[in-house]
């Protein structure tokens, strides 16, 4: 099974009042066929800007990618011009956006929206576009789809814009999908008709996904490899068996102890455990491991460089200085 995505040493910076931001920070990551890769962090922690900066749609000024490549299926995107890229991206890459209800035109209906990519990667003409977004929004599960595409955004529930961003992302049947929160702001219901609608879509068009979020819960259910980020770095990396049943770097340990847990006795209270402390800001982080003034295990080392790469495990590797 090939690689059909790789990433070298990607960093985005993006250049602000108080100084550059590290948004990603010299990232490498790689996304096998048909696999399901997950990204998880806190909030600002640079998930949205990899996504955007292999889509190459970091927003310029004030952002730039100043390094790395983006291998996919061997051609390295950072060195395609704009027309090169406008045809892979929505064709060959596609994505989910965080926030349905403002990714989506607010004055352009549902069907006009899902038909437009396909008529452009496609060549087809507008009726025959529009047949295919409803067979698509079909494909999603969206009941009414005759009706729906004739529908604005607004007009539909979120889960229902949910399916409908995504349709418009399968619509030309992509080899790799980026998926940003696709459960954020759903209720836990709709939240499991969207996890198990990607994964069925996976297995019949056999793209490649990679899901970016905060919720180990949809890690756990999707996901075949997790990454972990922390102030722009992947600070860990594993198949997600072993990162549930066995996290290396502290901060994943924090993260995986964070998880609400129902207690075998009724009525006993037992507070929430949380990582102390805050994130440093991106603009000013400290000389060394970002993670230092929240580790329970901070050495001397941890405050004067950066962890090296330990592969503690075959397919398990980690950023601290605790495994050597």
């Amino acid at each position: 099974m090939g690689r059909i995505l790789e990433i070298k040493n990607l960093s985005t910076h993006f250049e602000t009042e108080y100084g550059v931001i590290k948004a990603v920070d010299d990232v490498e990551l790689f996304v096998n066929e048909s696999d399901t890769l997950g990204i998880v962090g806190e909030s600002g922690c640079g998930k949205t800007v990899l996504a955007l900066s292999i889509m190459r749609l970091v927003p310029s000024p004030p952002g730039r990618i100043v390094s790395g490549n983006i291998f996919f299926d061997g051609t390295d995107l950072l060195r395609l011009d704009d027309a090169a890229m406008r045809k892979v991206r929505g064709k060959d890459i596609s994505m989910i956006f965080q926030e349905p209800m403002t990714s989506l035109n607010p004055v352009l209906r549902i069907g006009e929206q899902i038909a437009e990519a396909i008529e452009l990667h496609q060549r087809l003409d507008t009726s025959e576009a529009m047949n295919i977004a409803i067979e698509t929004l079909r494909l999603v599960g969206m009941p009414s789809a005759e009706t729906v595409v004739r529908n604005y955004p607004h007009q539909l529930s979120g889960g229902m814009r949910q399916r409908a961003m995504i349709a418009m992302a399968i619509s030309c049947k992509p080899r790799l999908m980026l998926a940003d929160e696709p459960t954020t702001a759903l209720d836990v219901t709709i939240q499991a008709q969207i996890i198990d609608l990607m994964k069925s879509l996976k297995e019949d068009i056999g793209t490649s996904i990679i899901i970016i979020t905060h919720d180990l819960g949809v890690i756990a259910e999707a996901a075949q490899y997790v990454a972990v980020m922390y102030t722009g770095g992947i600070v860990e990396y594993s198949s997600s068996g072993n990162l549930f049943s066995s996290p290396l770097h502290p901060y994943t340990v924090g993260l995986m102890e964070s998880i609400p847990k129902i207690t075998a006795s009724a009525g006993q209270n037992e507070y929430l455990k949380v990582i102390p402390g805050t994130v440093p800001p991106l603009y000013k982080l400290p000389a060394g491991c970002s993670f230092q003034d929240r580790c329970p295990h901070v050495m001397n080392i941890c405050r004067e460089e950066k962890p090296l790469l330990k592969e503690n495990t075959p397919g398990h590797k980690v950023h601290c200085w605790l495994y050597g």
